[in-house]
C-alpha cells in the first residue's frame, strides 16, 4: 500500500489502524541535538484526541505517545525517531452487524474496489484515527519552527451554517468549536445539538494563519508551497475544498482589486495569502479548508452489500457530530511538515 508517505527532507510515514493495536509515525529529517521529550508532542495530541465535548466522540483514547527511537539523554540523535500510540479504546465488534455493508460517505466501497479486501473496523486505515500519528509527527515539526520564529494557527470560522464575525485568537481554546468567536461558538452549539438529535451532522469551514515565514521559501512549477500546502491539507479525510488569500472570491474580482500593490514598506494588502508563483511573500499565508458533514450518522441510509444487494443501514457507535475542532490541530500540524520540509529543501540550495 502506497501512499503512506509525505515530505522530502522532512518525511513522514504514518502506520496503524482505527481499531488495530496502534497508530504511529516514523519520522526522518530531523535534525541532532534538538530537545524533545515525549511532554513536548503529548500537549499537541490532546488536543486532537476524542471525548473533549459533546460534540466529538466519546470513545475514550489517551493517546499516551512513546518515542522508541531516535531520542538518547533527550535530544534527537538524527536518525529516524519512531512515536507509537497504543489503541486502548478499540472496539471492533462493534462493526459486526454492518461489516459486508457499505457505509455512505466513507470509504468502504473504495478500499474494497482497490484492493480486494479492507478493514471494516471503523474504516482502518481510512479512519480519522490516522491523524493522530500526523499531530504526533506536526508536534515535532512546530518544535523546530517555533525556533525559526514561525506561528501557526488554526481555528474554526464556521460550521453547522454560522460564520464568525470576529476574530479573537483568545477565544479559540476556550469553546468545544475552537471557534474565533465565542458568540458565534454558542450559535453553532445550538445547531449541533439539534443536529445531533436528529441523528445527524454537520460541517464547517477551518481557516489557518502562519506567522514569520520569510519570503522565498517553496519550490516553482509542481512543488509550490501553496500547492505542497494543498496536497498536505486535502490529504486529511474530511477536507474537500481548499482557498488562499482571496480565494474563490477572485474569481468575482478584477486584477485591479486582487493584485497585492507594494510601497517601500511592503505589500499593501494580501489577496494572494502569502504565497506568489508558489514562493511565499513575508507576508502572513492564510488559508481555509473546507470539512464535509461527518459520515457516520445514526440516521436510516440506503445503500448496498458486498453482494450488491440493496439495504438499510444506521451507523451507530461512538462519532462525532462536528469534526472540525479536532480536525484544527491536524491542520496546524500538517502544515507545519510541510514548511520545515520546504525550510530543509531551501537550505539544501546553498550547499
Amino acid at each position: 500500500m502506497s501512499g503512506n508517505s509525505f515530505g522530502e527532507l522532512f518525511r513522514i510515514t504514518t502506520f496503524g489502524e482505527s481499531h488495530g493495536g496502534a497508530v504511529g509515525v516514523v519520522i526522518d529529517g530531523v535534525c541532532p541535538g534538538l530537545e524533545l521529550s515525549e511532554k513536548d508532542i503529548q500537549k499537541e495530541l490532546d488536543r486532537r484526541k476524542p471525548g473533549q465535548s459533546e460534540i466529538t466522540t466519546p470513545r475514550k483514547e489517551d493517546d499516551k505517545v512513546s518515542i522508541l527511537s531516535g531520542i538518547f539523554e533527550g535530544k534527537t540523535t538524527g536518525t529516524p525517531l519512531f512515536l507509537v500510540l497504543y489503541n486502548s479504546d478499540a472496539r471492533p465488534e462493534a462493526y459486526l452487524p454492518i461489516k459486508d455493508m457499505f457505509r455512505p460517505g466513507h470509504a468502504d466501497y473504495t478500499y474494497l474496489k482497490k484492493y480486494g479486501i479492507r478493514d471494516y473496523r471503523g474504516s482502518g486505515r481510512a479512519s480519522g484515527r490516522e491523524t493522530a500519528a500526523r499531530v504526533a509527527a506536526g508536534a515535532v515539526a512546530k518544535k523546530i519552527l517555533r525556533a525559526r520564529g514561525v506561528e501557526i494557527l488554526a481555528y474554526t470560522v464556521r460550521a453547522a451554517g454560522i460564520q464568525c464575525k470576529t476574530f479573537d485568537p483568545d477565544a479559540i481554546e476556550q469553546n468545544p468549536l475552537r471557534a474565533c468567536d465565542l458568540e458565534a461558538a454558542e450559535q453553532m452549539l445550538e445547531v449541533i445539538a439539534l443536529r445531533k438529535a436528529e441523528e445527524d451532522s454537520v460541517g464547517g469551514i477551518v481557516e489557518c494563519r502562519i506567522r514569520g515565514v520569510p519570503a522565498g521559501l517553496g519550490e516553482p512549477v509542481f512543488d509550490k508551497l501553496d500547492a505542497l500546502l494543498a496536497h498536505a491539507m486535502l490529504s486529511i479525510g474530511a477536507v474537500k475544498g481548499i482557498e488562499f488569500g482571496a480565494g474563490f472570491k477572485a474569481a468575482d474580482m478584477r486584477g485591479s482589486e486582487h493584485n497585492d500593490q507594494m510601497s517601500s514598506e511592503g505589500f499593501l494588502t494580501n489577496n494572494a495569502g502569502g504565497i506568489l508563483g508558489g514562493i511565499s511573500t513575508g507576508e502572513e499565508i492564510l488559508f481555509r479548508i473546507a470539512v464535509k458533514p461527518v459520515a457516520s450518522i445514526g440516521r436510516p441510509q440506503q445503500t448496498l452489500d458486498i453482494e450488491g444487494h440493496e439495504q438499510i443501514i444506521r451507523t451507530e457507535g461512538r462519532h462525532d457530530v462536528c469534526i472540525c475542532p479536532r480536525i484544527v490541530p491536524v491542520v496546524e500540524a500538517m502544515a507545519a511538515i510541510v514548511l520545515e520540509d520546504c525550510f530543509k529543501r531551501q537550505a539544501s540550495l546553498f550547499y
